[in-house]
């Protein structure tokens, strides 16, 4: 159900996160390597982070590479790793001159060492930025995150210092990677599959998604704002009816 607003006046969402999918599709329909796909997404990470910040939300937060992904073939996750530590090391000027602070989340043991070094320096040389948060989740998994929460929430509880009976969706949620940022409000997916892909599955609980079949690639900055768009057209009720958000 959709309400009437004034879609100039009615705050962007405060957390976007964007499954990013269909460079390898992107590139196939061209006659090229899949890492061609991987290249001209980079160029559109640039463009929606720009779009984001003009927007005025608060958080973003891409879905760069999954836990997952690793089984994909070796060449590919190479180049796609090389890839992403470059692009980010190119933007961070950028991102300094626009206020972004980088930021990541997600299962770094796997990852290389040197290609999570680099990353950190950019952390590191974004640290003083305070507008836009740039997450990017790499090397993640919401299963493995909800597991790895769980582990520490039960081993507080052995030593005790938690009593079980104590423990609340809030205590699960201060133990998720994504403790210092608040939930999604608008979760995006390009490429067009109908599945969340173990992304954020605990924090998108009540988000408003939004599915287009636009590949990554060609998502520009006039479709992000559709969709932001789209979300302020929609009544999010929270599990109370359409009188009591009116009444509220």
């Amino acid at each position: 159900m959709t309400k009437t607003t004034n879609q100039q006046t009615e705050p962007a969402p405060a957390h976007v996160a964007i499954i990013m999918d269909g460079n390898g599709r992107w590139a196939k329909q061209r006659g090229l390597n899949r890492s061609a796909g991987h290249v001209e997404g980079v160029n559109t990470v640039r463009r929606i982070t720009e779009a984001a910040s003009k927007a005025g939300v608060k958080y973003l937060t891409l879905y760069a590479f999954s836990t997952e992904n690793w089984n994909r073939p070796a060449e590919e996750v190479d180049a796609l790793m090389h890839l992403i530590v470059l692009a980010i090391e190119r933007e961070t000027p950028d991102l300094i001159r626009n206020n972004v602070r980088l930021t990541m989340i997600g299962d770094f043991e796997r990852m290389p060492r040197e290609a999570y070094d680099r990353l950190k320096q950019c952390m590191a040389d974004t640290g003083h930025c305070t507008g836009l948060v740039l997450c990017l989740a790499l090397s993640y998994s919401s299963r493995w995150e909800i597991t790895e929460a769980c582990r520490r929430i039960a081993e507080a509880a052995a030593r005790g210092d938690i009593d079980p009976e104590a423990i609340t969706p809030e205590t699960i949620s201060g133990n998720l990677t994504t403790a210092a940022m608040p939930d999604p409000d608008l979760l995006i997916r390009t490429g067009g599959d109908m599945r969340v892909s173990n992304f954020l599955l605990w924090q998108i609980a009540y988000a408003e998604i939004y599915v287009t079949p636009v590949f990554w690639p060609d998502f520009t900055e006039e479709m992000f704002m559709k969709a932001i768009n789209e979300y302020k057209s929609r009544e999010r009720r929270f599990g109370l009816t359409s009188e009591q958000i009116t009444n509220q």
